[in-house]
């Protein structure tokens, strides 16, 4: 365990309209990762919420079947539902089939940067028309009863930092919460997220802020709070491969001590509740084909624990398997020589 610290500011309740989760950290909606078997393993890890991965607001509103399997929340204490899109009928439509299947807070995308998503003047592509960004939220705000928020980027690139207003004027619509990723759509995820220009938004609200980008130790967390004066955090890539991680910020920001890293054995075995979430969320199938990746990130993160690399050849079998059995013998082989070697 890491040196003992102070308890932070962030164990303060985070309150969110009328939805009171049991701590500050949030997990990312992250698409084609947070699915519904990760976010289940990292709320009961210890997340205080989890967000779906993005919906399109017209697909969910016309019964689409993958958006609605991407908004699902069975199982979740507290369900997130984040949508996406340009068009405020279409968003509050989204908004209400969503809250009608018990998403108890609606989310809105304003920072994703995939060229997809911008091509279609969605995600952060709003950051360049506030005017529509203010009315989508408007729009989602008065359709439902559910508190709102938004997440965002600083703003488009260098010279547009618009991201305080943006954040004022989302309150002045009725928006409960924003997030803030500390990074410009133009950086992509390239550099550093600026913790520091967040608490340029946090000055305009009064609302929580939650301060997104970068956090990938459980003791960064104090340091992101304090650089931000957010009210909490959000986990995104931090946590891929180790759902236990919100939880474990959680923690550290509840008492000033880190958490063990859990062993290779109970890695193995969230890694196994996963793909078997994985498998029957999406038939065994597909459900192969979507824990490819995960099972790689499982990977990664065992031989950060055993301070070993993890052969290439093993994990490329693991990744590659074509059959939900023979996709993790191979990823079972590849723990078990892994931890063979770091024993060794």
């Amino acid at each position: 365990m890491s040196k003992a610290s102070s308890p932070s500011a962030a164990a303060r309740p985070l309150v969110i309209g009328g939805v009171a989760p049991p701590n500050a950290v949030l997990l990312a909606p992250m698409s084609g990762v947070t699915d519904l078997a990760f976010r289940r393993l990292a709320a009961r890890l210890g997340a205080g919420l989890v967000v779906s991965e993005m919906v399109a607001s017209r697909e969910l509103a016309t019964a689409d079947d993958e958006a609605r399997l991407r908004a699902e929340g069975v199982g979740l204490e507290t369900h997130i539902v984040q949508l996406a899109g340009r068009d405020p009928a279409w968003m509050a439509e989204a908004a209400r089939v969503a809250v009608g299947a018990g998403a108890a807070v609606v989310d809105i995308n304003m920072g994703c940067p995939a060229k997809k998503v911008v091509g279609g003047h969605g995600g952060s592509a709003l950051l360049k028309e506030l005017d529509l960004a203010v009315r989508l939220i408007e729009a989602t705000v008065e359709a439902v009863e559910a508190p709102v928020t938004v997440k965002m980027r600083l703003g488009w690139d260098e010279r547009s930092i618009v991201a305080p207003e943006l954040a004022a004027r989302a309150e002045g619509v009725g928006a409960r919460m924003v997030t803030v990723h500390g990074r410009t759509r133009a950086q992509f995820y390239e550099g550093r997220a600026d913790w520091d220009a967040i608490a340029a938004v946090k000055a305009r609200v009064s609302i929580p802020v939650i301060a997104n980008g970068d956090l990938v130790s459980p003791g960064a967390a104090t340091a992101m709070l304090a650089a931000s004066g957010a009210d909490g955090v959000m986990v995104g890539r931090g946590a891929q491969g180790k759902a236990w991680f919100p939880g474990a910020v959680a923690r550290f920001l509840a008492t000033g001590v880190a958490p063990a890293e859990p062993s290779i054995e109970a890695q193995r075995a969230l890694a196994h509740e996963h793909y078997d979430g994985l498998l029957g969320l999406y038939g065994r199938d597909v459900g192969v084909r979507h824990a490819r990746k995960h099972l790689g990130w499982y990977l990664d993160a065992a031989a950060a624990t055993a301070g070993r690399p993890v052969l290439a050849d093993a994990k490329g079998a693991a990744m590659t398997a074509p059959t939900a059995e023979t996709a993790l013998a191979a990823f079972d082989r590849a723990l078990s020589e892994l931890e063979w070697r770091a024993a060794a």
